[in-house]
């Protein structure tokens, strides 16, 4: 089985905690594990946001593997989450599973330009609290029989897909890095490539495409 050696306890504790988060919104998620050199990328899909999250984890050595000198396997999130040890600063890389479509698809390494117009943290915090009271205020104030799951979804649906100021970030994908931890401290910023959108913190990256743009920017690997 292979062992990836975390840089420090702290990147332990992190990678745990984000995948202790992605498996609230799915206890059957799985994540994509790419790591070359001292990085490892751990990608996961939590479904109620429809966006992929990023986690950025450093290693304590290159990454190797007998000849390989990169990794790329999909695994349960679960089984990982199991066999990170804090203390020791490491995880066992699980027995590889059959990926969700989305884990084909992921976006692309290189190519990203920064998008202007993203409000500043705070107002980015206050935007999620203000759309979160308004889906709350909404769904109570429906008949008890209108208040169907069908109605609840389209309500979800019509709050979370706005945009964010002019930049066509949708409002769910800062929802997803407040509930994902990302979005804490004063440094995000937003980027674009292709088709793409991907929110950037310290703590881990969103990325979504964006609405109406076709597959050019797409890639499968």
């Amino acid at each position: 089985m292979t062992v990836l050696h975390l840089a420090d306890e702290g990147e332990a504790a992190d990678l745990a905690a984000f995948l202790s988060r992605l498996l609230h919104y799915d206890r059957g998620a799985a994540v994509r594990l790419q790591a070359a050199g001292t990085a490892l990328a751990v990608f996961g899909r939590p479904p109620s946001f429809e966006v992929l999250a990023i986690r950025a984890v450093r290693l304590a050595k290159p990454y190797e593997n007998g000849l390989d000198v990169t990794l790329d396997v999909t695994v349960s999130a679960g089984e990982l989450l199991e066999s990170v040890d804090e203390s020791a600063a490491t995880a066992a890389v699980p027995a590889a599973v059959t990926g969700p479509p989305w884990a084909g698809v992921l976006p692309p390494r290189g190519g990203w330009q920064p998008v202007p117009g993203l409000p500043g943290p705070e107002r980015l915090r206050g935007l999620v609290a203000a759309s979160v009271a308004e889906f709350r205020s909404r769904s109570e104030q429906l008949p008890p029989e209108q208040r169907t799951r069908t109605e609840l979804d389209r309500i979800g649906r019509e709050i979370w897909s706005r945009t964010v100021a002019d930049t066509g970030l949708p409002v769910r994908a800062v929802h997803a890095a407040h509930s994902l931890g990302f979005l804490r401290g004063e440094d995000q910023a937003l980027f674009s490539s292709g088709s793409w959108l991907r929110l950037r913190t310290p703590f881990g990256s969103v990325a979504v495409r964006r609405a109406g743009v076709g597959a050019l920017g797409l890639s499968v690997r």
